[in-house]
């Protein structure tokens, strides 16, 4: 199990900012010819919520803790906080004063399962998955019937 390498693409979309909003999601089995592609859409959040939850959901889809996976998002929301630790600080002050601490919180429940690193990548770049992510989310925010995001809170 060891030898499993996962590549994980991911962005987020919300229409207005805030607006209605999606995620995209393409998982790769790095070596294998394994691919799934995810997307779920909202009626009223942010891009960087959606962001965040791209990788969070992502997460949560490894059947197997202490998988390799490399996390290639264009959001520098999402790769600042991590690489540069700033949650580390804001875990130990409970988040106060941090937008979206209910999916910080999540998030880092999900990454201390795998050995997760972040490569940002320069969105509508013509970067292939990113692309793909991109169209997954923007139609997913604009799907019939979408979810409440109850963590969502305006202010």
């Amino acid at each position: 199990m060891d030898n499993i390498q996962v590549h994980i693409y991911t962005d987020g979309a919300a229409r207005g900012n805030p607006g209605p909003g999606g995620y995209g999601i393409v998982m790769e089995w790095v070596g294998k010819p394994y691919k799934k592609e995810f997307s779920e859409g909202f009626k009223h959040t942010t891009n960087n919520r959606m962001e965040l939850l791209a990788v969070i959901e992502a997460l949560k889809k490894l059947k197997n803790e202490g998988t390799a996976v490399k996390v290639f998002t264009d959001s520098k929301y999402v790769v600042d906080t991590v690489e540069k630790k700033w949650y580390v600080k804001w875990e130990k002050t409970n988040f106060k004063d941090k937008k979206n601490p209910d999916l910080w919180k999540l998030f880092l429940i999900e990454y201390r399962k795998q050995k997760v690193s972040f490569q940002w990548i320069k969105g509508h770049n013509n970067h292939r998955q990113n692309e793909r992510c991109d169209t997954l989310a923007v139609a997913a925010s604009k799907e019939r019937n979408l979810k409440e995001d109850t963590g969502f809170i305006t202010n």
